[in-house]
């Protein structure tokens, strides 16, 4: 079976073509190489995926060649415990972690508007001297 095909019945991605623009930027790799989208994957195979922030080492457990529901797709594929475990990790950071731009509160005032051009002219004061 085709690792693009594969990765798609597996939900790593929503479309085949999505799998296979990850797999030829370097996101995907099968026992720890680069690979090309049609590369055949059988069961036992080490397949590292990275999407967005998110990595999963996984083994591949079985093949399908349609994409089913998500509990069916789970069954495609063995996870590592010390992948699991990472994006565990990443999980409860991003959870609980301050999002950055909570404190900003849509366009700036008047205030913070004269803030910045007193700012912005203080600075070309300092240049030309």
């Amino acid at each position: 079976m085709r690792l693009d095909k594969w990765l798609w019945a597996a939900r790593f991605f929503k479309t085949r073509s999505l799998a296979q623009q990850a797999i030829a930027a370097g996101r995907v790799q099968l026992n720890g190489d680069r690979t090309k989208p049609a590369h055949e994957v059988k069961p036992g195979d080490m397949v590292v995926v990275r999407v967005g922030d998110w990595r999963w080492e996984v083994r591949v457990k079985a093949l399908t060649e349609r994409r089913g529901p998500a509990a069916e797709a789970r069954k495609l594929y063995d996870e590592t415990a010390a992948s699991r475990a990472e994006r565990e990790r990443r999980g409860d950071l991003r959870r609980w972690g301050t999002e950055p731009a909570a404190s900003l509160k849509g366009r700036p005032t008047k205030r913070d508007r004269r803030l910045l051009e007193d700012l912005a002219s203080s600075s070309d004061e300092s240049e030309r001297q």
